[in-house]
């Protein structure tokens, strides 16, 4: 029988659940296999061989692979294990969090100054608020992507 979830509907949030901590097991064991040294090192000499080496789902394995933070929290990644990552290939967690919104380091960092997102529009799905999924992701480097400068 499955749980009645209603936090399912806040928009861009993934709520790390036990159902996402079943899913994304083996994603998050390799990521905290990025806490030794020699482990990061073989991870960059071939990252394909060494995900390989782990039971996780080819979803979770090309998430890794094209560092799309948000596919891996959907595939049950915990951001802070996910922080691991990023770290091994020498990012800050604010650019981390920058590109899972489209935005650059500095966006990002004036948006949070700034308070964040508004609430307006952005309680439940299907508002038009900036954390709508109509809206994702956003920032000039999303827009720069999308026109093909990036």
């Amino acid at each position: 029988m499955a749980l009645h979830k209603p936090y399912t509907d806040i928009p861009g949030t993934t709520i790390f659940d036990a159902e996402q901590s079943r899913k994304g097991y083996w994603l998050n064991q390799f990521c905290v296999s990025l806490m030794k040294a020699e482990n990061r090192a073989r991870f960059k000499a071939d990252e394909r061989a060494y995900l390989d080496e782990w039971p996780m789902t080819e979803e979770q394995k090309q998430a890794v692979l094209a560092r799309d933070l948000n596919r891996c929290i959907a595939a049950g990644g915990n951001i802070y294990f996910l922080a691991r990552i990023g770290a091994t290939d020498g990012k800050s967690f604010q650019q981390m969090a920058g590109s899972m919104t489209g935005m650059s380091e500095d966006e990002y960092r004036e948006m949070m100054v700034a308070g964040g997102r508004s609430i307006a529009g952005n309680r439940f799905l299907g508002e038009d608020g900036s954390a709508q999924p109509q809206h994702q992701p956003q920032g000039a480097a999303a827009a720069a992507a999308k026109s093909g400068r990036a």
